[in-house]
């Protein structure tokens, strides 16, 4: 049962922006970061009071819920109107259906009373993932204090300046940053009872991830979500070996992405030999991340081999023609994607936490975390893929389908604290 009672909905086909409106965004949402505090101050009583009568009655009153999913649902909306995530000037309502980007919240139905004595602790997880993709204290605020550094920080950073000078918002920046606000918004419907449904991690599961693609870098991912809790508890000692000899092949590999840079800027196409190592060189460093990072369990091996692992990327097959002017200015085109990379491998990295401690308890990582490692996974391999002269299509941003995460058919069902 995939069905989730709070549901990401994006109405925004063109992107576009209005430049005079993105250049003093900040400034704008001023009366709405005032109320969204108030507001808060105001839903903070009211959850308490919704918490006792649900210990009792085991169901929500149907005026506090109200009351929250306007909540929930208007800072979803300020946070999409802040970071760029959505263009008009939100209401200070909260209704159903109003912005771009914007909730549908199901009627809270009868919830488990330990499940809800506990409810505070049990979403402490969820709260923390939530944190980092949108930044500290979101989790309870609505998501309107953004640190530097988080998902939605960074693409709201660069969709500035991309709609100041394009007026329209890059169609990756705005999914990643809409998946960010989905999974804050679910975080905030389970702490305030509107669901009983924990909070889902997996990018596969929000609107957002509905772009189908297909880039010359992709990510497979072959895994079964088991985990040996033996490897699990030594993980970063096992990956000591890997870690020194990523080491040492990245000191030849800065100097054969200056070779290979050198040969496509003056010869058109880059050499096949080097980009044959390179190649290598980024699909061992992803299935050493995938392993370091609980995204798959075997011991990877030491070549980089095609296929030789769960979590494998997709590259380019043959080797082709690049623009010269492109090629010239690599690595300043790159800085976006690498910041981006930055921000989505601090997600993973928290991902990786809350996995390891699952992990040593359950023997297997939520599909969730797992996802969301493999999103990061995917796109740092674009990333990289792009700056090493294997491909020149720019990577993109948002979770997707298609080629970027081709996952292994895995079976549904009820929402746990297993799909974070």
């Amino acid at each position: 049962m995939n069905e989730r009672a709070i549901r990401l909905v994006i109405r925004d086909p063109d992107l576009e922006r209005s430049r005079l409106t993105v250049a003093f965004r900040l400034f704008l949402a001023i009366p709405h970061f005032i109320w969204l505090a108030l507001w808060f101050s105001l839903a903070t009583l009211v959850v308490i009071a919704s918490w006792i009568a649900t210990l009792i009655t085991r169901t929500p009153p149907p005026m506090f819920s109200r009351f929250l999913s306007s909540y929930v649902r208007y800072a979803a909306h300020v946070v999409a109107y802040t970071s760029l995530a959505a263009n008009p000037y939100p209401g200070f309502a909260g209704r159903a259906g109003s912005y771009p980007i914007d909730l549908e919240i199901d009627d809270p139905g009868e919830q488990n009373r330990w499940v809800t004595g506990f409810r505070l602790f049990l979403a402490l997880p969820a709260i923390l993932l939530a944190d980092t993709l949108l930044g500290f204290g979101t989790s309870f605020s609505g998501g309107w204090g953004t640190q530097v550094g988080g998902i939605v920080a960074t693409g709201a950073f660069l969709g500035w300046f991309a709609a100041l000078f394009r007026g329209r918002m890059p169609e990756g920046l705005r999914d990643m940053i809409a998946y960010a606000v989905g999974y804050s918004s679910q975080v905030n419907g389970y702490l305030f009872l509107l669901t009983s449904r924990y909070p889902n991690s997996d990018p596969a599961f929000y609107e957002s991830a509905n772009v189908v693609r297909d880039d010359p870098v992709s990510l497979n991912v072959e895994d079964d979500l088991k985990r040996s809790r033996l490897t699990v508890g030594f993980r970063i000692l096992l990956a000591v070996p890997h870690i020194v000899w990523l080491v040492l092949w990245g000191i030849a590999v800065v100097f054969a992405a200056i070779a290979n840079w050198f040969v496509a800027l003056f010869g058109g196409r880059p050499s096949e030999s080097l980009t044959r190592f390179l190649g290598a060189y980024l699909r061992y460093e992803t299935h050493v991340l995938a392993y370091v990072q609980l995204v798959a369990n075997p011991f990877p091996g030491f070549v980089g081999a095609a296929g030789s692992y769960p979590v494998d990327p997709d590259l380019p097959g043959a080797v082709e023609a690049q623009p010269r002017l492109v090629t010239g200015f690599r690595i300043f085109l790159a800085v976006p994607a690498l910041l981006v990379a930055s921000a989505l491998g601090g997600a993973a990295f928290v991902a990786a936490l809350l996995s390891w401690f699952y992990a040593l308890a359950r023997g297997e990582v939520p599909r969730g975390l797992r996802n969301l490692g493999a999103y990061a996974l995917r796109y740092s391999a674009q990333t990289y893929g792009y700056l090493y002269l294997l491909t020149d299509r720019y990577p993109y941003a948002g979770p997707s389908a298609g080629r970027q995460l081709r996952l292994s058919p895995v079976s549904g069902g009820p929402a746990t604290p297993q799909e974070i």
